[in-house]
């Protein structure tokens, strides 16, 4: 069956020429986003009961923007001035980046992976004296604290915001050729949010190893899948699939 229609799980890319823009362009399909799960913060209160005094640390964690918004949201929830002196560790660029919408960007106290987690283990041990805090969501990849614990450094989790499915019911009879889902959270969200779901001819695509586990378990038909070699990216891997079956 050609494709026609998209509904990616995640939030319309704010960039004007995305991928998604030029794949729209080039097969002549409709794409939808949706974000299939959302993110909540969390109150001072519930932080608090989970022992953590923001005045007890001398470097943050982030590995996501999530993290920095909802580490200053907290700060500031707390009456807690952040210093000058407070170390940043940041997943990526794009994270540091961000970091600057909060604080003046100076290299000497912003310290940066490339992009994967693990990356930043040099940079822990080099820091080894630092008291750590790691603001997440209630959802960690396992990577996160293995990597800070073989660093042997002293790090404290708190649970800033949360993970929280969407509300997807004005979708129920909306159907679209292809869903494509990010995360285990989204396939969650799916079976949540239409427990009756019947794929038929609905195509799947999926992002990473741990959604391709999630979708296998629910029992979905995985139909595209990235990333590969030859389709690093969703939108490769969805435009290699769509020129193939529109040409049929």
């Amino acid at each position: 069956m050609k494709v026609k229609t998209i509904l990616v799980s995640q939030p319309e890319p704010k960039m004007e020429n995305s991928p998604y823009a030029r794949l729209i362009d080039k097969e002549k399909v409709k794409v939808d986003f949706r974000p299939f799960i959302h993110v909540e913060g969390v109150d001072a209160k519930e932080v608090r009961q989970q022992k953590i005094d923001l005045n007890n640390f001398s470097a943050v964690i982030l590995t996501s923007r999530n993290a920095v918004d909802h580490y200053f949201r907290m700060s500031e929830e707390m009456r807690f001035k952040v210093p000058d002196t407070m170390k940043y560790f940041c997943q990526s660029e794009a994270v540091a980046f961000y970091l600057q919408k909060y604080v003046v960007y100076r290299k000497r106290k912003i310290y940066v992976g490339k992009m994967d987690f693990s990356e930043l283990a040099g940079l822990f041990k080099k820091y080894k004296d630092e008291k750590y805090l790691l603001p997440s969501s209630d959802v960690l990849k396992p990577i996160v604290p293995e990597t800070l614990n073989k660093a042997g450094i002293n790090w404290t989790r708190g649970i800033f915001y949360k993970t929280v499915i969407s509300d997807l019911s004005d979708l129920r009879n909306v159907y679209y050729d292809i869903l494509v889902f990010f995360s285990p959270s989204g396939i969650e969200s799916l079976l949540k949010n239409f427990p009756d779901f019947q794929q038929n001819e609905t195509r799947i695509a999926v992002f990473g190893d741990s959604t391709v586990e999630a979708a296998t378990v629910a029992g979905l038909r995985i139909d595209i899948q990235a990333p590969t070699p030859d389709t690093p990216s969703m939108t490769m891997a969805l435009q290699k699939y769509i020129t193939t079956v529109n040409k049929k």
